[in-house]
């Protein structure tokens, strides 16, 4: 976005080109953490899913079959691996829950 002045008590100044270049600095180091925003979202929806499913795989579960749970949590496990970008973190399709 091109930035070009700014208003102070109503009235238009232009920006320095010191004061360009530190706004257009700002604004590439927010892009350039985008990747790891988004990572951040997902290990925590990730974490929380996990964390719900914990009793399924205690010893004293009653759960008899843990099988498609153990694979569930596995699959959520390595949902984060080898994203590289926004686009395909934004693309990840969640395992199914066993028994949804």
């Amino acid at each position: 976005m091109a930035h070009t002045h700014k208003l102070i008590d109503g009235v238009r100044i232009d920006l320095t080109a010191e004061e360009i270049a530190e706004i257009e600095a700002r604004e590439q180091a927010w892009e350039a953490g985008a990747f790891n925003r988004v990572m951040a979202d997902l290990r925590q929806k990730r974490n929380a899913k996990l964390a719900e499913t914990d009793w399924v795989v205690l010893p004293d579960s009653p759960v008899a079959d843990k099988t498609a749970w153990q694979n569930y949590r596995t699959e959520l496990r390595d949902l984060t691996n080898g994203l590289t970008t926004v686009e395909e973190v934004d693309a990840v399709i969640w395992p199914t829950k066993p028994g949804a």
